[in-house]
């Protein structure tokens, strides 16, 4: 479910038209739905509520610094990557203590911030890296709370190039050897065992591959609760949204009629299936979603330029490109596109929709058959509120998109549109060249 609905003939975000943010920001512009992002961590958090759950919100899909507090003010921790995710939670006044830092590449000094800001554990990924961190806390004179990802060598059904379960992933340390692994640890002077972490993939449509893989861990999360004590469990994120049908997806009549063995996974479903699944484990469980939050929370307006009529085949140009969403373009993925005016007069279109890059790659969609639009108007990739921004470029020297939330009838900008200024202000010309 979403707040991205028709009012008439104008797409709303809640109770704001989104023209009126089109003409005031420009395009390319993001826009998120705060209430979206408090439903679906309300939704997820209601439906686990019989476990002790500590929900850390994956800021690696959408890691805007007024998003970081919302969902801090939601109760959320958050899943790091890296000592700039770290800075940016930081900076949204929020704190890391619990919050997990994942990542294959943690560097020592990446390492000292978290430890020095309370970090609650560390999803270690290898020994040489239980190694590094160890000789990090030494030096700090403290001891470092751990967990090691394990793989589970389960397949998520998902795209290569997002599922992180199986054994040839460079993720995490395979099941078959984790035991070892967790030997090693204990044996390291400043580390302290504190849970076992697995991940298996990204946009998981079906609960299925959640199931086999806690299954598949349980017994040897049993075996280092009794062994060293462990006080929780990751089981990761993964959960997938709605893409097509997105802006259908956002209402009950929809939902209603898709067959039940058709229905998307829920927060619902995921929880009915895996809390008899955790709970007699008697350990915190920690869950690192992203997608799911914030997801379909999000739109990326964009103007047409031109319609240009070719041999057999018609282009819609738009201003967005794959800097700003580049998706499509890195996965073959699908994104619904809407227009902001809404005209049932209007006979259809079928183009591919591309963006002005110079490459045969800035497509968003090919042979889409869309309502007919013309120069001047606008139009909403829907579903873009995850891996839109935060996957953006300055490629062919374009500026980052503005971002801008919505709460009920008002709406601010959160991030404004990048200047020429700002992009070249790091650069400069050596002497040699003057």
């Amino acid at each position: 479910m979403h707040h991205f609905h028709y009012v008439g003939p104008n797409l709303h975000c809640e109770s704001v038209d989104l023209a009126e943010i089109a003409r005031l920001y420009g395009t390319p512009t993001y826009v998120y739905s705060a209430e979206t992002m408090a439903d679906n961590y309300r939704r997820l958090a209601e439906g686990l509520s019989g476990l002790d759950l500590q929900i850390c919100y994956a800021m690696k899909a959408n890691s805007n610094i007024a998003l970081l507090r919302h969902f801090s003010n939601l109760g959320a921790g958050f899943d790091l990557v890296g000592g700039g995710e770290i800075k940016r939670v930081l900076a949204a006044g929020a704190n890391v203590k619990s919050s997990v830092f994942a990542g294959i590449g943690k560097t020592e000094a990446e390492i000292q911030l978290a430890l020095e800001n309370g970090i609650f554990s560390f999803h270690v990924e290898s020994e040489p890296e239980l190694a590094r961190i160890n000789h990090v806390a030494g030096k700090l004179g403290v001891k470092a709370p751990i967990a090691i990802r394990v793989n589970p060598d389960v397949d998520a059904h998902t795209h290569a190039k997002i599922t992180t379960g199986k054994s040839d992933n460079k993720f995490g340390i395979p099941l078959k050897h984790a035991a070892a692994a967790y030997e090693a640890a204990s044996k390291y002077p400043n580390l302290t065992i504190k849970g076992v972490q697995m991940h298996i993939g990204s946009q998981l449509t079906s609960v299925a591959p959640f199931i086999e893989a806690v299954r598949k861990i349980t017994p040897f999360v049993g075996e280092l609760k009794a062994l060293y004590g462990i006080t929780y469990f990751s089981i990761g994120g993964g959960m997938g949204i709605v893409y097509k049908d997105a802006l259908a997806s956002g209402a009950k009549v929809w939902w209603d009629a898709q067959p039940a063995d058709q229905r998307p996974l829920t927060p619902e479903t995921y929880a009915a299936a895996l809390v008899p699944l955790l709970q007699p484990l008697g350990l915190k469980i920690v869950l690192e979603h992203g997608r799911f939050m914030v997801g379909n929370s999000g739109v990326l307006l964009a103007k047409v330029e031109h319609l240009k009529r070719g041999a057999g085949k018609n282009f819609l140009i738009v201003d967005a490109a794959m800097n700003d969403l580049v998706r499509p373009a890195m996965y073959e993925s699908y994104h619904e596109i809407v227009p902001l005016h809404r005209d049932s007069g209007r006979r259809a279109l079928v183009a591919d929709v591309v963006g002005p890059i110079c490459e045969s790659g800035d497509c968003f969609a090919k042979d889409r058959q869309l309502q007919e639009v013309g120069e001047g108007e606008y139009i909403a990739f829907m579903s873009a509120g995850a891996y839109g921004y935060t996957m953006a470029s300055r490629y062919n020297t374009r500026a980052m998109a503005a971002e801008v939330l919505v709460k009920g009838g008002t709406f601010e900008l959160i991030n404004a549109r990048e200047t020429f200024e700002q992009q070249i202000a790091g650069e400069k010309i050596p002497a040699f060249l003057k």
